[in-house]
């Protein structure tokens, strides 16, 4: 006989227990908005059944698949599903027929309220002699834009490796595109953008493969640029939506002591001028900056980019770098006066010194730059991983990752970084990994830390169930901002601290009450709409 319980998209299902939680009767969603909602699936005979939708809503039907992890966590809180190795529900495949019997299968429905008329719109999935049926109200209101930027560091020698596709060639934009398209669908709208390759999470004296899109010609001491590569970076970031474009770092990560890897046209060969060699303060490569900037500064002046692309120096800088540091700050800011620059780094020093106009500190740092920093950004990473902070890790519940939007409110957060969109490489980009096996990256990060799209078939990227409940988030921070222009931050603010959202670390660990909450928004929000009606 089969069993079919309807959960929240915040259940993780796993293959050898049912869900506790009580089974779905339905939810709500605002014009513009995703939802989702999954169904358990538990039989005593294996069998496969054909997956019949019925709805005048648009859904789409994904079958969760479990990744065998190896490494969950390295210590962390108490606020885990489990701590040991097995499989976790995590890759989302679209499917129309499923094989049950034996084990817990789930599947996931995603709804797209677009532009449908208010109402209540039943959606009935059947499975054979089976069905069930979940209740979705489409709220009259729409979801208003996302304010926020949000980058998740896209690593196209990641894309190129595991596809074997040449770098800048046709089938490399190709795949580029369909990843940069399908991160701006769940809320990525800021694109780590290659000028040189990035000096990220490369270990010393080694190098990534070259994913450069700046020309470089030299000629004795003189330089002189080639833009084409990145003119169509740009115009295919902004075909799939991207607001802005984050130009990667002109300094080595964790202290900016050395140049980026910089291949250049010399003497009729293409070799490398530049990288862990060289010293950062080095008169060739600050003369080669100069030249760069003003070069840049005019291509992007020339096409009306200036104003949405933003710099950084160094990826979070130690504390006891900070002269280095201020140092290539200073050159910087001096090279690109009219752009924003930014780094992920938590050491409030770092901009109380004015070092740096735009500091994004991890979320266990945030509360203290909270006031003190005009536009306020944050990020996590590998961390962190205990004291009950929002984080996507395969291990942890679902409501850890999707509290974050509504954290984000009450921060007023500008901005949002996280640096593995599909970082398919071991830790210091030593080998490659098999993303579908994940050891943590060879057991240095924890499943889920470095990336939230797989690769699929045909260049096509297969999105992770965390992706879906991180852009359900960010469609809370934007019904709250919806929520505030109607009664105000004070008595929105008021709401969350009620409902015990009361700051990074301290919000309800339940998935009941977030969802309860977005509810009660709703609610708010479809009555303040009849009134304003």
């Amino acid at each position: 006989m089969l069993k079919c319980t309807p959960c929240s998209s915040l259940e993780k299902i796993f293959p050898d227990k049912a869900p506790e939680a009580a089974g779905l009767s339905g939810f709500s969603l605002l014009q513009g908005e995703y939802g989702a909602f999954q169904i358990a699936l538990e039989s005593d005979r294996i069998e496969t059944l054909p997956i019949e939708i019925e709805s005048a809503l648009a859904v789409r039907c994904f079958r969760v698949d479990c990744i065998e992890a190896k490494h969950v966590c390295h210590r962390g809180d108490d606020d885990y599903l489990r701590r040991t190795p097995g499989p976790y529900p995590d890759v989302l495949k679209p499917c129309s027929l499923i094989t049950v019997g034996g084990e817990v299968r789930a599947l996931w429905f995603e709804i797209g309220a677009g532009d449908y008329p208010a109402g209540v719109y039943p959606v009935t999935v059947r499975l054979g002699d089976t069905a069930c049926t979940v209740q979705v109200e489409v709220i009259g209101t729409v979801l208003p834009e996302q304010t926020l930027l949000c980058t998740h560091w896209l690593h196209t020698d990641c894309l190129s490796t595991r596809y074997g596709v040449e770098v800048f060639s046709e089938e490399y934009w190709r795949i580029t595109e369909n990843f940069v398209r399908e991160a701006v669908r769940h809320g990525v709208n800021f694109i780590l953008t290659p000028l040189f390759t990035p000096p990220l999470d490369t270990a010393e004296g080694k190098e990534r493969p070259t994913v450069q899109l700046v020309d470089v010609w030299k000629t004795g001491e003189n330089y002189s640029f080639g833009f084409d590569k990145l003119r169509r970076w740009f115009t295919m970031g902004d075909r799939c939506g991207v607001r802005a474009y984050e130009m990667s770092h002109l300094f080595t990560q964790w202290g900016a002591m050395h140049a980026p890897k910089v291949m250049a046209y010399e003497d009729g060969a293409y070799r490398q001028i530049f990288g862990w060699k060289t010293w950062a303060a080095s008169r060739k490569y600050t003369a080669f900056l100069r030249a760069f900037a003003a070069a840049l500064r005019a291509f992007l002046a020339q096409t009306g980019m200036l104003s949405r692309c933003w710099f950084h120096i160094s990826d979070e800088p130690s504390s006891d770098r900070i002269r280095d540091y201020a140092r290539r700050s200073r050159l910087i800011r001096e090279l690109f006066p009219d752009s924003p620059v930014m780094d992920a780094l938590s050491d409030l020093a770092f901009y109380r010194r004015g070092l740096l106009p735009q500091p994004i500190p991890c979320i266990n740092h945030a509360a203290e730059f909270y006031g003190k920093v005009p536009q306020l950004w944050t990020y996590y990473c590998c961390g962190p991983e205990d004291g009950y902070y929002p984080n996507r890790f395969m291990a942890m519940p679902s409501y850890r990752n999707r509290v974050l939007g509504m954290l984000m409110y009450k921060y007023d957060i500008r901005g949002f970084l996280q640096w593995g969109l599909n970082f398919w490489y071991s830790i210091l980009s030593d080998h490659p990994i098999d993303p579908y096996a994940p050891g943590g990256a060879d057991e240095s990060f924890a499943a889920g830390d470095a990336y939230v799209l797989y690769p699929g078939d045909a260049g096509e990227p297969v999105v992770s169930l965390r992706f879906k409940v991180f852009r359900e988030g960010l469609q809370d921070q934007r019904a709250l901002a919806l929520l505030e222009s109607r009664i105000g931050r004070e008595k929105t603010c008021a709401l969350l601290d009620e409902a015990g959202i009361r700051a990074f670390n301290e919000y309800p660990r339940s998935a009941e009450a977030l969802l309860a909450l977005r509810e009660t928004i709703n609610r708010l929000i479809k009555e303040t709409s009849e009134v304003s009606e």
